[in-house]
Parts: structure tokens; C-alpha cells; sequence
């Protein structure tokens, strides 16, 4: 073992864990497109029957920037079509409408404290065959993902409520409506005079339709845009700082490794921090996992917030699901994480994405928030709960559906390596101090499962039934992948 620790490949492979894997700065940059070229990079116009005065269809007609977010105010609809006299502040939408190519919805709202009690429908059309889908449920109850009360992250004024996000796939047209809590079935009711008045709808709605772009990391507009408005690019140099000390180390997947060359590692990351009793015992960690880095997936690192924020330590792994629907490919999953990133960080103004790392129904895992894999890096994933902790999606929606035993399995190899880094036992319990949220105050120490689903934390759906089932399996196949 003190051969290992001395050699050239111990020192890479602790130093490649420590570092936060982000990629070198690319140099492209989205720029305006001159008219001569328009024709050829702009993305294909409407369907046949969608007239193209339309303002829907104006912006279909001109130049698509890969990577981007179309943000719509929605419109009080009425309840009847044929008496449109009194519009409905219960009930907003859109009808339907051509837009730019995107490949995944949400809604958000001006205040992060409010709830949306209600129901949020959509419907697409495919841009490949002009298909329109049937309507589709938006998850509204999205308030339990996000960053602690009172840290810099929730208080930066960018915030804002939302849905969670839903991916469709590639689309060209969309229709939505928002309806409150009773707002559509108190019209059906004769006593309706009698009903509690529909809770009010949340200010400021938006539909926000997210293109992920081309999984090649080049940036949006946005950075050009600041840069032709003047704006200084003092914090693009500090990213492009950032990612070049990572030279060397933008693979797009980290390699697995065995148990003794994980234990190994164990001892080689934080030498200094171990005791001579805790150099001595017999560390339970896991295999490393395979893990498909922020360049694997094409993270652009000019959307997020620059430097990383961390924790103390990982006493304790939180499950979620994304929520977005199971409709994806595991080939679609670069897309699909760089759209939750772009919702998370321009739609909803988080830092970062917030998850710590994602895993598809194939078992894939992924990096998540930047600052590196091994690190207890800082998220926004279980509100109240994200000190001291990591949170892990899984990418779909499991209130209904089973979990894939490769995703159970996924879970039980990730947090048999992570926690073992940290000297935790998977099947154990551990406390944790709530920063407050609607299931335990601020300040309570909380006896929690160190593999706890989001649930447990705060009274929430989330990872859902079919997938919090599952909790129990991951903990003891977590443990034996330790050596417990």
C-alpha cells in the first residue's frame, strides 16, 4: 500500500478525485447570425397551416443559437369561448402556438415562496413529424428542491418558484394551461357560491421551453450578449482560470476502480485529516463507480456561478427523482441533463444545477454540481438538509413506475464509494440539523437513514413511492459493496 501511496498513479488518481472536474474553457461563443447566412443556420419554420405573421411564428423564423431558453408570459384565459367576457385570473395559458425548437418545459413564477395549487397542462408538437401529443401533466410541488433558507444562494434576489421540469423531446409548437386549485370545477358545480373561492395563482407565470443545444459545450448567447452590452469579463476569466487547473483532467468519464484500489485512494485523498486509529482500521469503501463528468455530458461552465461551495462532510445521501417523466432514451440523457442545468441555473437562478449527481434508468451516473466528485460539494437538492449531505436524482418519474434494478443498483454503488470516503455505513443512521422546512423546524437535530429519500426530510412526493420502496435494497447492497 505504501508503494502505492508513493508512486506517480497514487498521486494522479487522488489528485484527478480532489479537484472539481470541469472542462477547459471553450473558445467558441454563440455570435449574431448575418442575414446572408440565416438560411442556412436558422432551424427548419412552422409546419404547414401555422401562418407565419404570427409573432409564434416570427420567432421561429429566425436565427437558433444552440443552448437556449424561450421565457413566455402567459395570458388569462377565459372559461368559455363563447361568452369571453370576464377573463379568469384562476386560470392562465397559452394557446397553441409555433416556437424555436426546445425539448423541455416548465413554469416558473416570481416569488420562491409561493406555491402554485393547481394543475399544469401541455401539449406538444414533435418537430420531426408534426404530431401533436395529448395534454401532459407538469409536477407542480417543485419547493422542496432547493437551496438552505437564509445562504447566499436562496437570498441572491435571482430566485424564483417553478415547476418541475418535463421533457418532451424535440419540439417546434406548444399549448399550455394553468388552472388553480378549484378554478375548474367550481363551473360545474350548482352550489359553487358555496365553494372556498380558488386559491389565487402565483404572479409573474412564465412558460419556459429549454433547448439544450448541441453536446459540444459551447456557450449561449448569453456571455456574447454581455460582452456587446459592454459588461466586464472579469468572472468569464475566472472560469476559464478555474477549468485550465484542471488540465489534464476533462475526461468525459471518470474510470470505475476496484475495492483496494478505492480503499487505497481512501487514505491517499486526505492524508492529513485521518487519525493514527482511523490510519490503522480497515476502511469500508466501496468500488468506484464509472462516472460521466460535467464534459461528458456537455455542461456549459460559462452558465453557472463561478468558483464552488462546499460542506464540512457526507454524513448522509438524499434520493430523488427529477420528476421529468420516463420518456427519454438513455442516449437522450446528455440533452436532458444539460436541460434541467439551463432550467435550473436560467429559469429558476440557482448557481448551479442542484443535484450532486444523476443517474438514468440504464444506471449511468453522472456529475452533477460542480466542485468535484469526491468533495462534499454544496447543493440544492433538499431543502433544509443540503449541509452535510449529497443529493442524488434519478432522472424520471417514480411515483407510479418501478425504478430500474440498474438505476437500485446505481444508487448502492454510488453511495458505497462516496460515503465510504467519509467513513460512513450506508445501512447506518446519522443526524443532521434542519435549516428548516415544513416537516422539521430550523435548528432540530434530525435522526435520519444515512440513504434517506427526500421524503424524509421534507413532506414531499419525491422520490416517489415506487422508488422510495426501493431505499432499503440499495442500503444493504451499498453495505456489502463496502466489504460490511
Amino acid at each position: 500500500m505504501r508503494g502505492f501511496l508513493a508512486s506517480s498513479i497514487g498521486v494522479t488518481c487522488a489528485a484527478a478525485l480532489a479537484l472539481p472536474l470541469t472542462p477547459p474553457a471553450l473558445a467558441a461563443t454563440a455570435r449574431p447570425v448575418p442575414a446572408s447566412e440565416a438560411a442556412t443556420t436558422a432551424r427548419p419554420g412552422p409546419h404547414a397551416g401555422t401562418p407565419a405573421t404570427t409573432p409564434a411564428g416570427r420567432r421561429v423564423a429566425e436565427p437558433y443559437a444552440a443552448g437556449s431558453t424561450q421565457s413566455l408570459p402567459l395570458e388569462p384565459l377565459t372559461r368559455n369561448r363563447a361568452t369571453p367576457s370576464a377573463p379568469s385570473s384562476a386560470e392562465q395559458g397559452l394557446p397553441r402556438r409555433a416556437v424555436r425548437h426546445f425539448s423541455l418545459v416548465g413554469v416558473v413564477w416570481d416569488d420562491p415562496t409561493a406555491e402554485l395549487h393547481g394543475r399544469v397542462q401541455v401539449r406538444t408538437r414533435d418537430a420531426g413529424t408534426g404530431t401533436w401529443s395529448g395534454w401532459q401533466d407538469v409536477e407542480t410541488h417543485n419547493a422542496d428542491h432547493a437551496a438552505d433558507p437564509d445562504t447566499p444562494e436562496r437570498a441572491s434576489g435571482r430566485v424564483r418558484g417553478a415547476t418541475a421540469p418535463l421533457w418532451v423531446g424535440d419540439s417546434d409548437g406548444v399549448e399550455i394551461r394553468v388552472r388553480s386549485g378549484a378554478g375548474h370545477s367550481a363551473e360545474q358545480t350548482p352550489d359553487a357560491r358555496d365553494l372556498p373561492a380558488a386559491p389565487p395563482l402565483p404572479s409573474g407565470l412564465r412558460l419556459e421551453l429549454v433547448d439544450p443545444g448541441e453536446d459540444d459545450g459551447a456557450s449561449s448567447g448569453d456571455e456574447e450578449e454581455s460582452r456587446a452590452a459592454g459588461a466586464p469579463n472579469a468572472e468569464t476569466s475566472a472560469r476559464t482560470e478555474a477549468s485550465t487547473a484542471n488540465a489534464g483532467l476533462g475526461a468525459t468519464e471518470i474510470a470505475a476502480l476496484s475495492r483496494a484500489r478505492a480503499e487505497q485512494e481512501y487514505l491517499a485523498l486526505d492524508p492529513g485529516g485521518l487519525t493514527e486509529q482511523q490510519r490503522q482500521a480497515k476502511p469500508y469503501v466501496g468500488p468506484r463507480p464509472g462516472i460521466v463528468t460535467r464534459r461528458g455530458w456537455g455542461a456549459n461552465e460559462g452558465l453557472r456561478e463561478s468558483g464552488f461551495r462546499y460542506t464540512k462532510k457526507v454524513k448522509a445521501a438524499f434520493v430523488h427523482h427529477t420528476a421529468s417523466g420516463n420518456n427519454y432514451r438513455c442516449s437522450q440523457v446528455p440533452s436532458l441533463i444539460r436541460s434541467i442545468y439551463r432550467y435550473h441555473v436560467k429559469s429558476m437562478g440557482w448557481r448551479d444545477i442542484g443535484y450532486n449527481f444523476l443517474i438514468d434508468k440504464c444506471g449511468k451516473i453522472y456529475e452533477g454540481r460542480a466542485g468535484g466528485v469526491a468533495k462534499p460539494v454544496l447543493g440544492a437538492h433538499t431543502l433544509g438538509f443540503n449541509s452535510n449531505s449529497m443529493g442524488i436524482a434519478v432522472l424520471g418519474s417514480y411515483g407510479a413506475t418501478k425504478p430500474s434494478n440498474s438505476a437500485v443498483k446505481a444508487i448502492a454503488r454510488l453511495t458505497a464509494w462516496k460515503l465510504g470516503l467519509y467513513r460512513v455505513n450506508p445501512k447506518g443512521k446519522t443526524y443532521l440539523t434542519s435549516a428548516g422546512s415544513n416537516l422539521h423546524r430550523k435548528g432540530k437535530k434530525v435522526r435520519l437513514n444515512v440513504i434517506s429519500g427526500h421524503r424524509d426530510g421534507f413532506k414531499t412526493e419525491c422520490p416517489g413511492r415506487k422508488l422510495y420502496g426501493k431505499l432499503g435494497s440499495a442500503r444493504s447492497k451499498a453495505a456489502r459493496y463496502q466489504g460490511r
